[in-house]
């Protein structure tokens, strides 16, 4: 067993969920020529891998985690799971996955009332879990324009701001032939967000209206010209974002039995990959059983929770209308992913059992209840994560979480990425829409020390003293 990059020469196909068409992978297809539908990325050459036992690959996954390669210390440690006909010099890796897994403090358990840990996938790169779908993508195009000879690619996506951050930072590594335009909702993008885009020098055009608008225009866009589009819709993103799952077992010692995993779904382009990568994992044999997985969504933006919620034998697909949201990632109304959605939850529960796969339903309030809870207990959560948070809570009073079970969390971005939504909190200025009141006992900000005129006419020994009396008094401390 070696730790050095792996021969390349493998294969993958576009697998249609509609009418299973199959596609070569050697060109950028979204949607199945013959009836529109979207892909899932599969190797046709899988069984092939079923020629070594789960114990080897376990070994071999452990071994890479000391590897010195490049290429092999993020996502693609697990290249035979992924693209396994890219060279080593195809590979972007810019730091991403590895994201740690972080258990909630005692004090947390304690309110919540269940054990759980968060994975920060806000410590990606550009600070959001994209970046694993990313690193795939841009690793895919430098190897299709390797292939083609292409000197010019336009690549573009719409966003509510953690795809378009990643889209760019990537391409602006990799640089020509690439260039990176993003298409965002106006007003619908914290400042954060907004700043990285244009800090990576992509082209930011701002739409008037909400993602799905932006999505359509994106997607007419790539099916008149030739451009590389980056949204979920592009089955390369999921395939990189499947690394999630592995990272998860293999940080769990390839033993996920037991473990409830909550997603926050938006596009449904994660919880697909998700899913797709545990199956991966379960058919080789590395993990011996699936863990559940729950997807949580806000009422303002639910259209899968609607869908699963109904009884089988009366669900219709049917996009809603987005209302405001804090979880701004999650806020779509017509997810794209969803034919992947319901393709692998049906698998998924074929496999694990009826209860592998559940859809939860939050408010507003309760996540940005959670969100701050998290992070006042030390995690680094976003509005995202606060609605994973706000799920297990609802999950667990409905008891549909075990005494032995594990809980682990998806914090999808950074708590930064959305400091906004804290400061509108703390300053009590939601708008209606939002359907958030603070909690005053969640309240925090800066208090006044001393008055603004305090300064003047005082030495700085003398100005010290009277602020560190100030400071003593505030603190309620007595002298030594």
């Amino acid at each position: 067993m070696s730790t050095n990059f792996p021969a390349c020469g493998g294969r993958m196909e576009y697998v249609c969920l509609g009418c299973g068409a199959r596609y070569p992978h050697d060109s950028l297809l979204y949607a199945c020529p013959k009836c529109d539908n979207v892909f899932l990325l599969e190797n046709p050459d899988f069984s092939s891998l079923k020629k070594y036992d789960g114990l080897y690959w376990r070994k071999l996954f452990d071994e890479r985690t000391a590897s010195r390669s490049t290429a092999l210390r993020g996502i693609f440690r697990y290249y035979e799971l992924l693209v396994p006909f890219l060279a080593e010099d195809d590979i972007v890796y810019l730091g991403e996955g590895i994201t740690p897994i972080v258990e909630a403090p005692p004090a947390l358990r304690s309110i919540v009332g269940v054990p759980f840990s968060y994975k920060n996938d806000g410590q990606n790169p550009s600070a959001s879990f994209k970046d694993r779908g990313m690193a795939c993508a841009f690793s895919y195009l430098k190897w299709l324009c390797r292939r083609h000879k292409w000197d010019e690619v336009l690549t573009i996506c719409a966003s509510t701001g953690d795809t378009s951050a990643s889209a760019a930072l990537y391409a602006a590594y990799v640089g020509p032939p690439l260039k990176s335009v993003v298409l965002l909702p106006k007003g619908k993008v914290t400042q954060q967000q907004l700043s990285q885009p244009l800090g990576s020098g992509a082209a930011v055009l701002e739409l008037p209206g909400v993602f799905d608008d932006c999505m359509k225009v994106v997607e007419r866009m790539a099916e008149r010209h030739n451009v590389a589009l980056l949204n979920s819709k592009n089955s390369w993103r999921i395939l990189g974002q499947e690394s999630w799952a592995y990272e998860t077992a293999q940080w769990f010692d390839w033993d996920v039995s037991g473990l409830c995993v909550f997603v926050p779904v938006g596009n449904a382009g994660n919880i697909t990959a998700i899913m797709c990568g545990f199956l991966k994992l379960r058919e080789l044999g590395v993990i011996t059983a699936l863990p559940r997985v729950f997807g949580v969504q806000s009422e303002h933006a639910d259209p899968v929770y609607r869908y699963y919620a109904a009884p089988p034998q009366q669900r219709r697909w049917q996009p809603v209308r987005v209302r405001a949201s804090v979880a701004q990632a999650a806020m779509i109304g017509n997810p794209v992913s969803f034919p992947r959605v319901s393709a692998l939850a049906e698998r998924f529960i074929a496999e694990g059992g009826e209860n592998s796969f559940q859809m939860i339903q939050v408010t507003e309030q309760q996540i940005m209840d959670a969100t701050l809870l998290a992070n006042r207990h030390g995690h680094i959560a976003c509005t995202q994560g606060g609605e994973c948070l706000a799920g297990l809570v609802n999950a667990k009073i409905l008891g549909l979480i075990g005494e032995q079970e594990r809980v682990l969390l998806t914090a999808t971005a950074h708590s930064l990425k959305f400091a906004g939504f804290q400061e509108m909190y703390f300053t009590d200025s939601f708008p209606p829409e939002y359907g958030v009141t603070p909690d005053k006992s969640l309240d925090n900000r800066p208090l006044l020390l001393l008055s603004e005129n305090s300064r003047e006419g005082r030495s700085d020994a003398d100005y010290a003293e009277l602020a560190a009396d100030a400071l003593a008094e505030r603190l309620q401390l007595e002298k030594k």
